[in-house]
């Protein structure tokens, strides 16, 4: 497997939008108009969901580098739905400053575990894209054959929103566990990238 130019052309233009979506949920944080740790506290759970959103932004950003460097290239389709990722993603900052200011509103808890069930969908789809680019008999085709931890979070995800309508608290530990589930980084992979960059 050689990496494709074409896919190192998506990834640098998605390193690009996730790098801009960073910086924007960072802006958006203000900074107390007091100067006592108590004007601090009420600022703690905007800085928190920052945290939150940056860790997802960070897992798939981290997961669409191994997950390009595998695939042996792209088409107008995995442009496209790459670009509905992105969309996706970019909607990050909005719902996470929304949530920061009414950390404890159902609306604004719906809306944000729905943003991030909708990329983990995008994600599903991008990768079911790619795989059609690579076959179905290839190193790629085997990799995605199972993907448990995907599945494991469009459920989760699923679930917060229902919860987020009579618990926004809870749901936002499911959405937490989720991110602990993806802190270890989807390995499935990375032994075809390493097998690529050793000599034939």
């Amino acid at each position: 497997m050689r990496f494709s130019t074409e896919t190192e052309r998506l990834e640098a233009f998605s390193d690009g939008v996730l790098a801009v979506i960073i910086t924007i949920m960072v802006l958006e944080i203000r900074p107390p108009g007091a100067v006592t740790f108590a004007a601090l506290h009420d600022a703690l759970p905007s800085i928190a969901l920052y945290a939150l959103s940056f860790v997802f932004i960070g897992i798939y950003w981290n997961n669409h580098h191994h997950m390009l460097r595998a695939s042996e290239g792209i088409d107008g389709a995995a442009m496209w739905a790459n670009l509905h990722l992105l969309f996706w993603l970019s909607l990050v900052p909005f719902a996470t400053e929304w949530l920061g200011k009414n950390p404890t509103a159902v609306a604004p808890t719906v809306v944000y575990g729905a943003v991030l069930l909708m990329d983990a969908i995008a994600w599903t789809i991008l990768q079911r894209t790619l795989l059609r680019v690579n076959g179905a008999d290839t190193p790629f085709a085997k990799a995605v054959a199972v993907d448990g931890k995907g599945t494991a979070s469009i459920v989760l995800y699923v679930l917060a929103v229902a919860i987020a309508f009579v618990a926004p608290a809870l749901a936002d530990a499911v959405l937490v566990a989720v991110a602990i589930l993806w802190l270890v980084p989807d390995r499935r992979f990375e032994a075809m990238i390493w097998r690529s960059k050793s000599p034939e």
